[in-house]
């Protein structure tokens, strides 16, 4: 089974605006998370794919429902990360902030 096209161009758009520093605008307008921060604590990244990811929902054809409120999710992450005083409204669940694992065999190929 491979992922859908919709999901890939999920995936896709959210890492080119987070790559590109343009993300959730304008919840991080002024927020530059795309400087060395990014080599030297790039577990934010890590865990704003995973609210981004952990957030999506389809409908029955694949296609994907709810693209902005998953970038809006991961960017209130990312303010927060950055910015101590902000709150992200509402709060994020664990289930939101879980990191799945990767399968052993997917190493081997």
């Amino acid at each position: 089974m491979k992922v859908n096209m919709y999901i890939s161009g999920a995936v896709r758009q959210f890492s080119y605006w987070f790559a590109h520093g343009t993300l959730g605008y304008p919840i991080l307008e002024g927020i530059d998370y795309t400087d060395s921060t990014m080599k030297e604590e790039s577990s934010f990244a890590e865990q704003a794919f995973a609210i981004f990811m952990n957030n999506l929902e389809l409908d029955e054809d694949g296609s994907v429902i709810n693209y902005k409120y998953c970038e809006q999710r991961a960017a209130q992450y990312i303010r927060s990360y950055f910015e101590a005083g902000y709150t992200v409204q509402p709060p994020l669940e664990s289930w939101e902030t879980e990191l799945y694992p990767v399968s052993k065999e997917s190493y081997a190929k």
